[in-house]
């Protein structure tokens, strides 16, 4: 018989993008291990955007449970002039006006003094009455929150203190170390409220898990002991084998949200001058051909300072920008490309950003261009499975340096690396089996 786990998530199908991946694949192999994932989410979510492929990722052996969700962002659209129908933009992405006026400015000033920890807040009360009468007639063995939206945590806090239940606190990424907390505008009494918050939840869960080193090391500095480190990772079964054939064009790619603190402004210059052969020293064969045959495909919600970049740069005909697509024809995308470029927040916190998408690059066996710090985490795990390469965000001519060596190795067909023995522990499947063993440890 197996033991059964509570997963309390926001993200779930339809949800798409970046935040559902993780408990989604996880709970696709817990039954495999020997734990039936009952997951606790949201009815009628307001979610950034939606990917009904992603039904079929559900195991049969999930019980899902929707409960009506009340969140701000009616008023929010109606405030910011937003049309009936348009989705909420994640990550601060901005895609209308360039300039931000007061409306905006107060929109940001209540959500970080009003809605704390976030616009799900309003969630955590009548969770805890749903879930506590549930738990009554229906008794699990553990339970699991994942955060962001950190009101995920809260609600599993009251659980836990109300039944005793061991309690695994998953944090994707952090909370108030994450790159926009300084963005929110936050009163003394807001911002001690957040940190109050975050500190219960550290200290009382019976474990904290997080998805990299450096953000481990920032939450046990917060009052966490001993957090775990379980990476995002790739599914095995989204693994194919897709035949690029003698396409002469020389594809690089970035698939996710590129936000104004992502935006690779130097990548940009170095592209642009690669393009116009602007040092002699450069004018070779491969700058001379390279003009003719490059194209970059951004995939995803982009931010206006990125267009603005390109444009800046004068390399417009070069980039093909596409709308969100569902995860199914991203893994194709990412197989079609000859290199894949990872852009990583140029913040504070840049050294331990470790988005789940490099573990899809890295699967891929297509070789991954990433701009951040050469000693941040997902450097790390590219040195670790001679995957990729990391460009610091300022070192313009080893940008130039590497895409022309790349390019080089295209020319001579030698550019598609293969799926490597390396990477397979950061299987779906093996990191589930990972968590199991946490999950296993506590009860």
């Amino acid at each position: 018989m197996m033991r059964r786990v509570l997963v309390i998530t926001y993200y779930w199908p339809p949800s798409g993008g970046s935040g559902v991946q993780r408990w989604l694949k996880m709970s696709k192999y817990l039954p495999e291990n020997g734990w039936q994932p009952v997951i606790y989410t949201a009815d009628e979510a307001e979610y950034p955007v939606e990917d009904a492929s992603l039904e079929k990722d559900i195991a049969p052996e999930t019980e899902v449970i929707r409960r009506p969700i009340v969140e701000p962002y009616t008023f929010y659209k109606k405030f910011l002039g937003i049309k009936k129908g348009e989705k909420v933009k994640a990550g601060f992405i901005n895609e209308g006006a360039r300039k931000t006026g007061w409306k905006e400015n107060l929109s940001v000033w209540l959500r970080g003094n009003l809605f704390i920890p976030d616009a799900r807040c309003w969630w955590i009360r009548p969770s805890v009455k749903y879930l506590a009468e549930y738990l009554k007639e229906h008794p699990v063995d553990a339970m699991i929150s994942t955060g962001p939206p950190h009101s995920m945590h809260l609600i599993a806090k009251a659980l836990h203190k109300k039944f005793n239940i061991p309690w695994v606190a998953d944090f994707r990424d952090p909370w108030t170390d994450i790159d926009f907390y300084k963005d929110l505008k936050l009163t003394r009494w807001a911002d001690k409220k957040h940190h109050r918050l975050e500190h219960q939840v550290l200290t009382e869960a019976t474990k904290v898990v997080t998805v990299g080193w450096d953000c481990a090391r920032g939450l046990e500095n917060h009052g966490a002991k001993d957090v775990a480190v379980i990476t995002n990772g790739y599914d095995d079964s989204e693994i194919i084998d897709v035949e690029v054939g003698e396409n002469p064009s020389f594809t690089m790619s970035h698939i996710g949200i590129i936000g104004e603190n992502r935006n690779p402004e130097m990548f940009w210059q170095a592209i642009s001058e690669l393009l116009n052969n602007d040092n002699v020293h450069e004018n070779t064969v491969e700058t001379r051909q390279i003009a003719s045959q490059l194209r970059i495909r951004l995939i995803g919600q982009i931010d206006n300072s990125v267009l603005d970049s390109i444009k800046r740069n004068n390399i417009e005909k070069y980039v093909e920008i596409f709308p969100y697509i569902p995860h199914n024809q991203v893994i194709e995308e990412q197989q079609k490309s000859n290199v894949l470029l990872l852009f990583v927040n140029n913040t504070p916190n840049a050294k331990g950003i470790l988005t789940g998408k490099l573990f899809e690059y890295m699967a891929s066996g297509r070789p991954i261009l990433s701009i951040g710090p050469e000693d941040g985490d997902s450097s790390r795990i590219l040195n670790e499975t001679q995957t990729g390469i990391t460009v610091d965000f300022h070192d313009k001519e080893k940008m130039k340096e590497i895409i022309l060596d790349f390019y080089k190795k295209h020319q001579e067909n030698q550019s598609i690396t293969g799926h490597n023995e390396l990477v397979k522990k950061y299987s779906r499947r093996n990191l589930t089996k990972e968590f199991v063993k946490i999950l296993n440890g506590i009860i």
